[in-house]
């Protein structure tokens, strides 16, 4: 068996070209995971209850005993599946802290002549890693605007252009309104969210603005971290101005061709906010594909929310853009230009 000890600065390198193995559970893997690993359980998890639970009973020796006792049987699949899935049998490896799970799959796949990295501290040691890293301190660039001036896009775009972008939305799975979870995937736990953000804050420059979307804390059900969301408010804010018939048009556009029932979900979530005819009149809308007034419709709430949240923020440190009429690259441009002199404004202020 040729199993190498790793810490997380190793880990951290090795793993640019080696893939990952987490022995954990599918609970636990769920619940939070180093993005990229691959869950090849040692116990599942109403194994791991049974032997939780025996060994706060009984002690650690019949908890052990009962462990192998109930994956014995599985050795020969847990090292086929291996097998399988990392040709190469080239891997770095762990469990919640580098204890007797990781120690078994690292001796499992040993015997068939893997060569394993095991993360010393396992999960607990990368998690305490992200933790750290979603709450360093960093320059934020906040692009705000009502809901259709294309924030998304637009931030793409700054990417392609060099600028360094974070796209917090595509992390959470979720646009960040009622409508925000239709036609996209399973959203993260809150854990797993902090993990995906750190991995994207670790590749970008700490010292260079970061631009990110204005987003309340929530979105959807995926919480912003306190210092982070704190950092962003307190951070220079772009926002944009478009009109009414382009914002209209850019939401008909990613929503028009979504399932009628549930744009009338949504809606019927917003009920009370929205109140009864206005809701009445939304729904109907959309039965009838009638997708600027019902857009219309929610903007007039939307609009009141995004005013109300905007007068929050430090005027001082506010630029707003009024990027009409202008083609895609021509408000890239111009993004860019404006973050120069914001920042300027910025540093003024503080001085």
């Amino acid at each position: 068996m040729k199993e190498t000890l790793i810490s997380l600065s190793e880990f951290l390198e090795l793993r640019k070209t080696l893939l990952i193995v987490d022995a954990r559970s599918e609970g636990e893997f769920t619940q939070g995971h180093i993005p990229a690993a691959v869950n090849i359980p040692i116990l599942n998890d109403a194994e791991r209850k049974i032997v939780g639970t025996l060994y706060k009973q009984e002690g650690s020796e019949k908890a052990t005993l009962k462990g192998f006792e109930l994956v014995g049987p599985r050795f020969h699949q847990i090292q086929e599946e291996a097998i399988g899935l990392f040709p190469n049998r080239k891997v770095i490896l762990y469990c919640w802290r580098g204890g007797m799970r990781s120690q078994i799959l690292s001796w499992l796949l040993g015997l068939v002549g893997f060569e394993v990295f095991r993360l010393k501290g396992g999960y607990k040691t990368y998690r305490n890693f992200t933790y750290e890293e979603v709450r360093r301190e960093r320059n934020l660039l906040v692009l705000g605007g009502k809901t259709g001036t294309a924030k998304t896009l637009l931030l793409q775009s700054l990417r392609e252009a060099g600028e360094q972008v974070l796209d917090l939305e595509k992390l959470a799975h979720h646009k960040g309104s009622a409508f925000g979870g239709i036609g996209q995937g399973p959203q993260p736990s809150v854990e797993q969210f902090e993990n995906r953000l750190a991995e994207d804050l670790f590749q970008l420059n700490s010292d260079s603005p970061i631009w990110v979307e204005n987003e309340s804390r929530k979105i959807g059900r995926v919480i912003l971290p306190d210092l982070f969301f704190s950092q962003m408010q307190a951070s220079p804010h772009l926002d944009i101005n478009k009109s009414e018939e382009e914002r209209v048009e850019h939401i008909k556009s990613e929503y028009a061709q979504l399932p009628k029932e549930e744009l009338q979900k949504a809606v019927r979530k917003l009920s009370k906010k929205l109140g009864g005819l206005r809701t009445k009149e939304a729904l109907e809308a959309i039965d009838a594909e009638d997708h600027p007034k019902w857009i219309k419709n929610l903007l007039a709430y939307y609009d009141k929310a995004y005013e109300y949240e905007l007068e929050k923020h430090p005027k001082e440190q506010t630029l707003n853009l009024d990027l009409s009429g202008l083609t895609i690259p021509e408000q890239v441009r111009l993004l860019i230009l404006s973050k120069n002199q914001l920042y300027e404004r910025s540093k003024n202020t503080i001085n």
